[in-house]
């Protein structure tokens, strides 16, 4: 440990020019002065008497007598990350302090248990300390943190944490944003990456495939924000070929037009902690061999807690899930890092969103563009590819975005269905057991069996489609790309469930008052227990053979989308039943007849999927080069 007395050190110094040729990793930073508490916790962990007065985003002033920790999911080290990932042997806590006081530097093991490591004196004025700190024992996990306590009053002009040498490979960071009618969202993107001065210093390149038409270029601060950007501005206008082909593009025109080293993904309608796109190239810089970076998520509703850690993608089932020991749900706000042993271990995943995810040039460039699925499951499929060729991804705690949630949507029920299944079949036949799909097709009928008892048909539908689709084989892919969705569209307008109505005066008064609601979906309190799962599911199939109720009379029940579980539904015969983002409803009568013909052409698809599977494995990927190649995605970008 080294303490060095110097002048007085500004945000901008630390920021751009240290005073070694220590190399920046990821910078502490302060909440937003209009940010609430629940989200101040995601950078402070404050005591309830305590509250650090923000002046900028480095800078935080504590009162005498008050004590805050660092130990937060933007503020502490994942040190079990870069232990496993790079071969820095350390870290160097950087503070540039001023003030009377303590700070207190901790570890953490896998199992959340807590080590005190060093700590010092502070005093005087425009103090700069560098903590070195040992990273060998963080094989399985761990992270670094600080904690300060306030004597007198005690400032914070900078904090960081750096590497005392080089990193392996340069960095020169393309953007690239995929929209789609979200033209303020996606200029608000742009000026956070501009913005941002580390993060635009390494900026080479931003480019925004804009795919839909309420353009871009249309919203009130384009200019301003454009002229933030330059000449590093790459502005491209296509039709709508889903976030494959916008993400595509991306690829396709930093690859031919940049010389960045890296590409970054992002979705439009995120909001970002800029400083997380610096944190994702820094660790791609410092890995032994290139890797694909992503951020986790954060929930944009509800902004301190953390969705999700990272994913994998089933083996057998060919579902996408959480990873082995990742956490989902945590609210910073109710428990923090400190406190909760299940964030501490390091998890390894599969593939990456592309809500934010880094890709290094050469993995682009030895791997190709991505799949034309239009949308689901070509990130996953490109984090398969990637981990097959050698290039594996980590998803990295401390760099992450804000996004809708998916349980605030109904991706699962509504037109996305169909890309969904189809997509999945196609993944599996590239990278799954080209010889079995036994484990894919049950868990398609299972997941169809639900749909018609929830009286989702028009979901059974597109999943039919999308079965045929698969078994045409990988010829049809480019040539639909950019009437998929409106074909997809046709099928669904076909069935009444799928109609959303949001006119208060339409949604009709349902029968049962709240009493008999609250018992009707009360009573089964989950499905806990194998006796319980038989004697809803007898009771479900009994209903569905007893002729259903007039379709004209009024629902029997309105149901929130969180209450709509099959064996809820499955008694009924007529529901409203509330959509996710809470902004409407939509009306599902039984049909009896209908959910018949529905389960047996589900029955005899996945029959025959499962038979053709082999000979289907060996099509897709023999036609695998053709659909990744920039010379297909041109004739489908021009056409």
């Amino acid at each position: 440990m080294t303490t060095t007395p110097t002048s007085p050190v500004t945000a901008a110094d630390l920021t751009t020019a240290p005073a070694t040729t220590a190399t920046l990793l990821q910078r502490v930073l302060m909440p937003r002065a209009d940010d609430t508490r629940k989200v101040r916790a995601l950078y402070l962990d404050e005591a309830r008497s305590a509250k650090v007065q923000v002046e900028d985003r480095a800078t935080g002033r504590l009162a005498a007598g008050d004590e805050v920790s660092f130990a937060t999911y933007f503020n502490a080290f994942p040190a079990g990350y870069w232990r496993r990932w790079t071969s820095l042997g350390s870290v160097t806590l950087r503070l540039a302090v001023s003030g009377a006081g303590r700070v207190d530097v901790y570890r953490s093991k896998s199992d959340g248990s807590t080590i005190h490591v060093t700590g010092s004196a502070l005093s005087g004025t425009g103090q700069t300390l560098d903590l070195e700190l040992d990273l060998t024992p963080f094989v399985d996990g761990g992270w670094y943190w600080f904690d300060l306590t306030a004597d007198g009053e005690l400032t914070v002009d900078e904090a960081g944490w750096y590497a005392d040498r080089e990193p392996l490979r340069p960095g020169r960071l393309a953007v690239g944003i995929c929209t789609f009618n979200r033209p303020s969202d996606c200029v608000d993107a742009m000026a956070t990456v501009a913005a941002d001065p580390v993060v635009s210093a390494e900026l080479t390149a931003v480019v925004v495939a804009d795919q839909g038409n309420k353009k871009v270029r249309d919203d009130a601060r384009f200019a301003e924000v454009s002229g933030l950007l330059g000449d590093r501005l790459h502005l491209v206008e296509q039709g709508n070929l889903g976030g494959s082909g916008g993400f595509a593009r991306a690829m396709h025109e930093t690859l031919q037009a940049t010389d960045a080293t890296h590409l970054l993904f992002l979705d439009d309608d995120v909001q970002l902690e800029a400083d997380s796109l610096h944190r994702a190239l820094t660790f791609s810089r410092y890995t032994d061999d290139p890797v694909l970076v992503g951020g986790q998520m954060l929930a944009l509703q509800d902004r301190s807690v953390l969705h999700t850690m990272g994913e994998v993608v089933d083996r057998g089932s060919f579902l996408y899930r959480p990873a082995a020991f990742g956490v989902m749900q945590h609210d910073f706000a109710e428990k923090s890092l400190r406190t909760t042993p299940r964030l501490h271990r390091r998890i390894d995943v599969d593939y990456n969103a592309w809500w934010m995810c880094l890709i290094p040039r050469p993995v682009a460039e030895e791997l190709g563009l991505p799949l034309p699925l239009f949308i689901k499951w070509d990130d996953a499929e490109y984090g398969l590819r990637a981990g097959a060729a050698g290039y594996p991804t980590v998803t990295l705690p401390g760099a992450a975005i804000w996004h809708l949630a998916w349980t605030d949507k109904d991706d699962v029920s509504d037109w996305q269905a169909y890309f969904f299944a189809r997509n999945r079949l196609i993944v599996a036949a590239l990278h799954g057991n080209g010889s079995d799909a036994s484990g894919i097709t049950k868990s398609s009928i299972r997941a169809d069996l639900r749909h018609l008892l929830k009286m989702e048909y028009s979901a059974v539908a597109l999943h039919l489609k999308a079965y045929r689709d698969f078994l045409a084989g990988p010829s049809a892919i480019f040539p639909t790309l950019g009437t998929a969705l409106r074909d997809v569209k046709a099928v669904q307008a076909d069935y009444a469930d799928s109609r959303v109505i949001t006119e208060r005066s339409q949604i009709p008064e349902p029968e049962m008052n709240a009493v008999a609601v609250e018992g009707l979906i009360g009573a089964p309190k989950g499905l806990r227990g194998l006796p319980r799962k038989v004697g809803f599911a007898v009771k479900a199939l009994r209903n569905q053979t007893r002729p259903a109720r007039p379709a004209g009379e009024r629902p029997q029940v309105q149901v929130s989308a969180p209450d709509a579980a099959w064996w809820v539904l499955s008694r009924l015969d007529h529901v409203a039943v509330g959509t996710a983002d809470g902004r409407g409803v939509t009306l599902r009568h039984r049909d009896r007849e209908l959910a018949r013909r529905l389960g047996r052409e589900v029955q005899q698809l996945n029959k025959q999927i499962r038979r053709e599977f082999p000979r289907l494995s060996e099509e897709y990927r023999a036609a695998f080069g053709d659909l990744t190649s920039r010379e297909s995605w041109e004739k489908a970008f021009n056409g």
